[in-house]
């Protein structure tokens, strides 16, 4: 990629850019257009609903135990570590209510879409890697199919869909084990502490929460069908679109966060 100048003199030179910048611009420009025919497949006709529902069945329910014992952890040691500074400050009465601010509005929606990245990306990633280096795609085309509408649009909207139902559960299990780590400590019944918990978040709070795991998902789910889909033949690309499909959108969900944070703070 090279453009033209002009110097002081009027001599008209070139500018290039260093290869990795160009490969860089390329990628970007290449996986925004991937995702705009993602899109553009989604809205037409035929509607592949049965392989839908099984990446509902592939992507959402197999992903829900590591989801909620990760969800666990995250509710019972941030609990366990906001006790005792609390406490110094006489405000252990206010440790429901900061854990559950920090779970549903941060903690909870991001590391559960990193997981989800690490997870759901690179099976993608490797499938359809796997899926275009022995060729069955080319053979999906060859035979009239389209295998963009039933490899990546199915598995992009699964992504998209499920995402979030797994941070709510995520939330929602996180919450049972800030209350078990506050039990320990503190004499209170569930329902005090749900009630604390709960008292100081509205709706302006959710509403973001939730929008922001709705791209989390379609970014995860678009980047390791990307990288799948685009793999190099060779049986090691199998495993760099893998790779790279956890490393590209563990950066967007990071990326994402840090944007729909500005514009929450400025629309809310």
């Amino acid at each position: 990629m090279s453009d033209s100048a002009v110097n002081k003199s009027g001599k008209i030179f070139k500018v290039e850019l260093p290869i990795s910048v160009q490969d860089t611009l390329i990628k970007i420009s290449s996986l925004f257009y991937f995702a705009l025919r993602n899109i553009r497949e989604l809205l037409k006709p035929p509607y592949e609903i049965k392989e839908t529902l099984k990446q509902f069945y592939q992507i959402g329910y197999k992903s829900f135990s590591l989801i909620a014992v990760t969800g666990f952890i995250i509710g019972l040691t941030l609990t366990l570590q906001s006790i005792p500074t609390l406490n110094k400050f006489g405000a252990s009465s206010l440790v429901p209510s900061m854990v559950a601010l920090a779970i549903i509005l941060e903690i909870g929606p991001v590391i559960t879409a990193l997981i989800f990245a690490g997870k759901i990306g690179s099976g993608i990633g490797a499938e359809l890697g796997s899926m275009k280096v022995t060729e069955q795609i080319d053979a999906m085309e060859v035979s009239g199919c389209n295998p963009f509408k039933y490899l990546v649009v199915t598995r992009v909207t699964a992504a998209t869909l499920m995402l979030p139902l797994l941070v709510i559960l995520a939330d929602m299990i996180a919450l049972m084990g800030g209350y078990i780590a506050f039990s320990i400590t503190e004499s209170s019944s569930l329902k005090s502490y749900l009630l604390s918990s709960l008292t100081n978040i509205e709706m302006r709070d959710i509403i973001p929460a939730t929008i922001k795991t709705f791209l989390f998902g379609f970014s995860i789910g678009v980047v390791g069908c990307f990288e799948g889909y685009n793999a190099d033949r060779g049986t090691e690309s199998v495993g760099i679109a893998a790779n790279t499909a956890v490393v590209i959108s563990s950066l967007l969900v990071i990326l994402i966060d840090m944007l729909m944070v500005q514009v929450t703070s400025i629309i809310f």
